[in-house]
């Protein structure tokens, strides 16, 4: 058995070390921990025990210092506490800073800065275009295979995980409708996506090249970028998402690092265009992730997404993100877009999985199009992590509830 009793092979042992923020008791001050198995332990607590130079950075109510601290801390501090954990000397001294995870609360891990959310997926794209575009030559945008589509979203409504989606209203207008109408939406969505957290901020003015991703991103986490289709579909033209996207966007409350995702990276799939030099990642290192996701409602697994599907990379989208100049911010987030397989049990939207509502999915609990007040989605995933073992990313969950 592992240190601190772990049971052998648990895809949150010393081998991954996620980091979040957590509070024992309201009012108690939120602090940096990292999760170990079904543990999670005060980070800067044992920093403190263990004598650690970075023990100011670890206690703290948010991970943003840890973030804008850079790629050489992040390294150090990860190699303190994979050292800590797994070394049995270090026992007596930590074990009064390990708290069940049933008896914490877990917090928005970081302060986010801006949020951006993009459409990386090829799949995801196709089907999309083949719904709402069915006569097209091409059911992919002109533009789609040439840059990394993306729109700004809304930091202030991002939220951690486990707190519910209030449902949101607006205007809708169907085709045959003589004028649009208010009021809550009909067609409520998921996107299951992958966000990344920005810790090194940039210049303005300065772009960040793709291969400078490492050295500006800390890790990344399971996101739903939970989407109202009704109303998006008649505000979006020719601006694009608005009050459709930007009720809220759940995020994981546990941030993985990308150190410990070594042994998950892959080459994306195969270039069908030549890209423009500064999204050229023809003799790149492999930019892509392993990354095997699960999509449940009401525990009911209704769809498994892989992420290394994904067309662009997230150091693509970082760099075309930044190629005009904009400034990366510490806690900058954002998401890959919907992740969709090219199977049909891989699609990571109910605007997929019932193709815009034409075919209702068989729950246990009933038919579903689009979500319904009380339905909750909670998205999982792991990745191959070192010896075969695996790494699970921190899930992310909401319950709708009526507005």
């Amino acid at each position: 058995m592992p240190p601190f009793d772990i049971p052998e092979g648990d895809p949150f042992g010393p081998h991954n070390l996620p980091y979040g923020v957590f509070s024992l008791a309201a009012p108690a001050q939120r602090t940096v921990g990292v999760r170990l198995g079904d543990q999670v332990l005060d980070a800067g607590a044992a920093a403190r025990a263990l004598g650690s130079p970075h023990a100011g950075l670890l206690a703290r109510p948010t991970l943003n210092p840890l973030l804008a601290a850079g790629r050489t801390t992040w390294s150090e501090v990860r190699r303190t506490l994979t050292e800590a954990v797994t070394d049995p000397a270090h026992r007596a001294a930590l074990a009064p800073h390990l708290h069940p995870l049933s008896a914490v609360t877990l917090h928005l891990p970081f302060e986010v800065a801006d949020y951006v959310d993009f459409y990386a997926s090829e799949n995801h794209a196709r089907n999309v275009g083949r719904i709402f575009r069915p006569d097209a030559p091409d059911s992919l945008t002109p533009n789609w295979k040439h840059l990394p589509i993306g729109y700004h979203g809304r930091s202030g409504t991002v939220i951690v995980s486990g707190t519910d989606v209030v449902r949101p209203s607006g205007q809708r207008k169907g085709p045959a409708d003589p004028a649009p109408v208010f009021g809550p939406s009909v067609r409520l969505d998921i996107e299951a996506e992958v966000g990344f957290v920005v810790g090194v901020p940039s210049a303005r003015g300065k772009p960040v090249a793709a291969g400078s991703f490492r050295d500006h991103v800390f890790g990344l986490c399971l996101l739903n970028d939970w989407s109202a289709r009704d109303v998006q579909a008649w505000e979006y033209v020719p601006l694009g998402p608005f009050l459709g996207k930007s009720f809220a966007t759940s995020v994981s409350a546990w941030i993985t690092p990308l150190e410990a995702l070594e042994e998950a990276r892959v080459a994306p799939p195969g270039r069908t265009h030549p890209l423009l030099p500064y999204l050229d990642d023809t003799d790149a290192e492999p930019a892509g992730y392993d990354l095997r996701i699960s999509i449940a409602i009401n525990g009911h697994v209704v769809s498994e997404p892989p992420f290394a599907s994904m067309y662009w990379t997230a150091a693509q989208q970082l760099a075309h993100l930044t190629v005009n100049g904009a400034s990366l911010r510490t806690g900058d987030l954002y998401g890959s877009g919907t992740v969709s397989g090219p199977a049909p049990e891989q699609r990571g939207s109910l605007l997929e999985l019932t193709w815009n509502g034409r075919d209702a999915l068989e729950l246990p609990d009933g038919k579903r199009t689009f979500l319904e007040d009380g339905d909750e989605v909670t998205l999982s995933a792991w990745a191959p992590g070192p010896g075969g073992l695996r790494v699970a990313l921190g899930e992310v969950s909401g319950r709708i509830v009526a507005g």
